[in-house]
């Protein structure tokens, strides 16, 4: 039996790239897989093509623009509706916005995809990973974390707007997020986990004018952390190149991790 059978796991922005090539992977382990992207000719196409690829079924997909709060509880509206529990959440969605741009709600767009998208359906799929336990939740993060420059009054670029700048802040929040769930819903059978995918030949990294590593050694990690025996019970921890690696010191900063949290749970309408 593979090692995956019976699991279901919902990839977010798996329409291409790393997504695309983890659920490759995790359908060949026997996962029950639900596809998401932003369109649903997007989910489609990419769903067709995984299963003559794999030789398959081609799996479910799902699709909702991350950038939309409203978008992000339908799609846990949906994931409830068509699955009685979820057993891996992999939160792959990102953007790298080369120039500021708000999105419907109000938010910069990198902070609300990268890092405000996440944190909501996350927080709204617990009850699924709860009927489900162990669960696993990972979060696809960068080691352009460790560069964020923390800045209360700019962490939307409301004073200035660069775009690697704003792409670190919002992995540095993931992590943080990753830290603060890791130790919080340990306790409920829910393990919350962030990595680095490496340096990957990704749309992102070339429309920055780089190349990369394969999209199977991009995919690998966040593989080995939904399916294998030897991360069980491991639990708000980075990992990077397989290992886990120590925190960087916002990371670990306990005080400012509460304050983002109390502001995100504001700003994603979760409060009461």
């Amino acid at each position: 039996m593979n090692e995956m059978q019976g699991k279901t796991i919902l990839i977010t922005g798996s329409t291409d790239g790393i997504g695309r090539q983890t659920a490759l992977e995790l359908m060949r382990l026997g996962g029950r897989v639900i596809l998401h992207g932003r369109s649903a000719e997007r989910c489609q196409a990419a769903a067709l093509a995984l299963g003559m690829e794999s030789g398959l079924p081609a799996p479910e997909f799902l699709a909702a623009d991350l950038s939309s709060q409203a978008q992000v509880r339908a799609l846990a509206e949906a994931v409830r509706a068509r699955a009685d529990s979820l057993d891996v959440l992999i939160n792959n969605a990102g953007v790298y916005m080369a120039e500021r741009k708000l999105t419907e709600d109000g938010f910069e767009t990198t902070f609300a995809v990268n890092y405000l998208a996440p944190f909501l359906l996350t927080r709204l799929l617990l009850e699924k990973f709860t009927a489900s336990q162990p669960a696993r939740v990972i979060n696809i993060s960068s080691v352009g974390y460790k560069s964020a420059r923390w800045d209360w009054e700019n962490l939307q670029g409301e004073k200035r707007y660069h775009p690697w700048g704003a792409y670190c802040i919002s992995k540095l929040a993931l992590v943080m997020m990753t830290v603060d769930l890791g130790e919080e819903w340990i306790t409920k059978g829910v393990t919350v986990n962030a990595l680095h995918p490496g340096t990957v030949d990704t749309k992102m990294l070339r429309s920055l004018g780089m190349q990369g590593d394969s999209l199977e050694q991009g995919a690998r990690l966040s593989v080995h952390l939904a399916s294998s025996a030897e991360v069980k019970g491991i639990s708000g921890k980075y990992f990077d190149h397989g290992q886990v690696e120590e925190l960087s010191t916002l990371a670990q900063d306990g005080a400012l991790r509460t304050q983002l949290r109390q502001m995100s749970l504001k700003m994603t309408g979760l409060e009461s």
